[in-house]
């Protein structure tokens, strides 16, 4: 794993909302095939770092590279903005995000959801893009529902869709921002499995989640903010099992009782 080349790299990354400092200096880095995992307390940072990442949100300062190549920039400080549109297009079709709240359109079926952006954001081939939609269905165990509607759906399966959706851009790596936290525990699971094939798969994935079992299961490194900052990072056997530094262990038990 670590001779694989990597498809995201952060390099000192810094996040402000006007004075509130959210990221004050990430490094974080998934190579191929590699699932890393992002855990901390809510509001630490995790889903601002993920979208900033995608480039859904700009950054104040540091380096985002997809594949070794560096996001280009504009401006400073508030001001910075990507440089290059075509370049944050390319990036963020082979970042596909999963998120918490779905985000599937009502107005489609779920087989027209999974299609939309391959068809009109990639111009690929209707029909070869509808058998590929349909596969990536199946899949994740909704391939029956294909010509349903969103509201006609439970939420584990309006997720399971939406992770169908991501799959069907063939991206280089998958973002998912808690993509869990929405669901009652037994939808939950349904989407635990999902990703943990995806993980057998050798997938590239970065997670935010708050089931500490799922990180622990899936990945190959967990990363742990703190008020902006990693805390801790490492391999899960170690970061779970014997934690360095107090906030982490603090953090372990309060999510444990």
């Amino acid at each position: 794993m670590t001779d694989a080349p990597p498809v995201l790299e952060i390099r000192g990354l810094h996040k402000a909302y006007a004075c509130l400092e959210v990221l004050k200096g990430i490094d974080l880095l998934a190579r191929q095939g590699e699932v890393v995992s992002l855990i901390g307390s809510s509001g630490s940072g995790k889903s601002t770092l993920l979208r900033c990442a995608n480039l859904l949100e700009d950054s104040q300062k540091g380096e985002i590279l997809f594949c070794e190549e560096p996001v280009r920039w504009h401006g400073n400080g508030h001001a910075r903005r990507p440089a290059d549109p075509k370049q944050v297009t390319r990036i963020r079709t082979n970042l596909s995000m999963v998120f918490q709240s779905f985000n599937l359109w009502s107005h489609l079926t779920i087989l027209q959801n999974v299609m939309e952006a391959p068809v009109h954001v990639l111009k690929r081939d209707p029909g070869e893009v509808e058998a590929a939609a349909r596969g990536y269905l199946d899949k994740v165990g909704i391939g029956d529902k294909a010509d349903a509607w969103p509201a006609q759906l439970s939420g584990g399966q309006q997720q399971r869709a939406a992770i169908a959706r991501a799959l069907a851009m063939e991206p280089r790596a998958l973002l998912f921002d808690e993509p869990t936290s929405a669901l009652d525990p037994e939808l939950e699971q349904e989407v635990i499995r999902v990703i943990k094939a995806l993980a057998a798969e050798g997938r590239t994935m970065v997670i935010v989640t708050h089931d500490m079992n799922l990180a622990r299961d899936v990945s190959d490194h967990v990363v742990f903010l703190h008020q902006g900052l990693i805390e801790e990072q490492g391999p899960p056997d170690r970061l779970f099992g014997a934690p360095r530094s107090e906030r982490l262990r603090g953090f372990l038990s309060a999510v444990a009782a």
